[in-house]
């Protein structure tokens, strides 16, 4: 029944992955001098291969143009979020020395929040430097594990 479906369609009515060229057993009568030959197939294949690697190339360069773009703005709104942020904590520390002042003096103010900073700052610093320990024992060739 589908091959009586398929006679009256237009175009081929052979397998469609088939090049336009080939001749059948049927139509070759044993003369296997028009067929393609297995140099013909490889050439075809490297020819393929080549607009394949092509293609992943160009697809490749444009992802890669596209994610340097997104990168781009995602850096730029990280620094202005790192300024917004970084001009917050001096208004706060400001604040907080104008606060301390009429209690403790502005001398006296002014050391507090500076020695709670530095120890601020010393106990982030030491939360970074076990990440970044942590990132050289997992890149770290020794097998002690």
């Amino acid at each position: 029944m589908l091959e009586n479906e398929q006679t009256g369609r237009a175009g081929p009515a052979g397998p469609l992955d088939v090049p336009d060229d080939h001749i059948s057993e049927e139509e070759s009568d044993g003369d296997y001098s028009a067929r393609p030959s297995l140099a013909d197939d490889l050439l075809a294949l490297f020819e393929d291969g080549k607009t394949y690697a092509e293609a992943e190339l160009a697809y490749q360069k444009s992802r890669a143009g596209y994610t340097a773009n997104r990168i781009k703005g995602a850096l730029a709104l990280g620094f202005a979020a790192f300024g917004v942020l970084h001009l917050a904590l001096i208004a706060l520390t400001v604040g907080i020395v104008i606060a301390l002042t009429p209690l403790v003096g502005p001398w006296l103010a002014t050391a507090i929040v500076t020695v709670a900073l530095i120890i601020t700052g010393i106990v982030l610093l030491r939360m970074l430097k076990g990440r970044i320990d942590d990132i050289r024992t997992a890149f770290s060739d020794n097998d002690d594990d």
